[in-house]
C-alpha cells in the first residue's frame, strides 16, 4: 500500500454512510449521568469494540459498521491507530441510543399503568399528578437522582 492510498482509505471511510461519529458533547454528559445512576444497556460493550480494533476492521465489525470494516480491513495496519477509538465511540453510541429507547419504554409503561389507575377511580388527580412528575423524574436523562 503506498502512501496516497492511505489518505484515500481515510477520506472514503468518513464519507460512507453510517461512518461512525461520537457522540456529541452533550450526549457524553448524558452517558455519563446515567452510567452514574446505573441505567445503561449495553448491547455493545465499548472495551470489546476497542479490543477488536486491533483486529483488521475488529471494531468496526463489531459495532456493525460494516463500510468501515471493510475499509478498515483495506487499511490495515494502519487502521489500528484509529479502529480502537471508532469501535469503542459505535459501542457507546449504541448503547446511549438503547438506554433512551428502553427508558421511554419503561416510562410510557408506567404512565399507562398510572393512567388506569386515574381511570379506575383507584386515586385522586392530585396524587397522579404527583406520581406521574415522580416518573417523569425518575426517566428523565438529565436528571441527577
Amino acid at each position: 500500500m503506498n502512501r496516497r492510498t492511505i489518505p484515500l482509505l481515510l477520506v472514503l471511510a468518513c464519507s460512507l454512510p453510517g461512518c461512525v461519529t461520537p457522540l456529541s458533547s452533550v450526549q457524553k454528559s448524558e452517558y455519563g449521568a446515567l452510567a452514574a445512576r446505573g441505567m445503561i444497556v449495553e448491547e455493545k460493550d465499548p472495551k470489546l469494540a476497542a479490543a477488536l480494533g486491533i483486529l483488521p476492521g475488529g471494531g468496526s465489525f463489531y459495532t456493525g459498521e460494516i463500510g468501515l470494516g471493510i475499509v478498515n480491513l483495506a487499511a490495515w495496519p494502519y487502521s489500528i491507530l484509529w479502529d480502537p477509538i471508532s469501535g469503542a465511540d459505535a459501542a457507546r453510541k449504541i448503547n446511549f441510543y438503547a438506554t433512551l429507547a428502553a427508558l421511554e419504554a419503561r416510562r410510557e409503561k408506567e404512565i399507562k399503568q398510572l393512567d388506569r389507575q386515574l381511570e379506575d377511580g383507584q386515586m385522586d388527580q392530585a396524587i397522579y399528578l404527583k406520581r406521574k412528575r415522580e416518573i417523569e423524574d425518575k426517566y428523565s436523562v438529565d436528571s441527577g437522582n
